[in-house]
């Protein structure tokens, strides 16, 4: 039995579940993209920024402005390219900065939680649906005949088919899903040890430069 033949023998709740497994493989796609392009490049951004940041600020803020296709770019450029602002200022800014990112991080998260929710629902409702077209024409004084019950039990097989197929659906969703939330997770720590780098070092520009880092060049560590 091919797909094709099992998708019509499973009725029209696979049509639902055709849609929603679309819209997540669509969904998963796409972030996979998105995070084979970032994973690899957000230590290295923060590396060079922080290493610029020890000897001069304004060729931090070159470095950051530059990667601001990357979310780690454009998380420490937020708060580099303000110019001499008080401590507790910078800190706000990389906050923001890192809530905006780690949000865009979490993009098609709902999409996947609807999958995984509705899905299951969809197959048994279509399991459902199928087990009353299979036993409503049924007769009690039928169910002596091995025919009729041969061919209810070959219509409760096929009803069987959409709760199969839900359950795939929510599975493999429920993976990627899981593996997107540690994604997140390990981004989330990256920018906050980043971050706190290099607002430590921006204090201690701010005290040796009278409120004013942006002039100090080196030696700040």
């Amino acid at each position: 039995m091919n797909i094709t033949e099992l998708f019509a023998r499973g009725g029209v709740a696979m049509w639902p579940l055709l849609v929603l497994s679309v819209i997540a493989l669509g969904t998963i796609i796409e972030r996979i993209w998105f995070w084979s392009r970032i994973i690899t490049r957000a230590r290295e951004v923060a590396g060079r920024v922080l290493d610029a940041a020890r000897r001069e600020w304004t060729a931090a803020t070159e470095i950051a402005q530059r990667a601001h296709r990357l979310p780690m770019g454009r998380f420490l450029y937020a708060a580099l390219k303000l110019r001499d602002q008080e401590p507790e200022v910078f800190r706000l800014a990389l906050e923001t900065a890192a809530n905006e990112e780690l949000a865009s991080m979490r993009r098609g998260d709902k999409v996947l939680e609807l999958v995984i929710a509705v899905s299951p629902m969809l197959g048994l409702l279509g399991t459902v649906l199928g087990l009353m077209s299979s036993l409503g024409p049924l007769d009690l004084n039928d169910l002596a005949i091995g025919s009729a019950t041969s061919g209810a039990a070959a219509g409760i097989g096929q009803s069987l088919i959409t709760t199969a197929t839900g359950l795939i659906i929510a599975i493999v969703s429920l993976m990627f899903y899981r593996l997107f939330q540690g994604l997140v997770f390990g981004q989330a720590k990256v920018f906050r040890k980043s971050g706190s780098e290099l607002e430590l070092l921006y204090r201690q520009a701010w005290s040796l430069s009278e409120g004013k880092p942006s002039e100090l060049g080196a030696n700040i560590t």
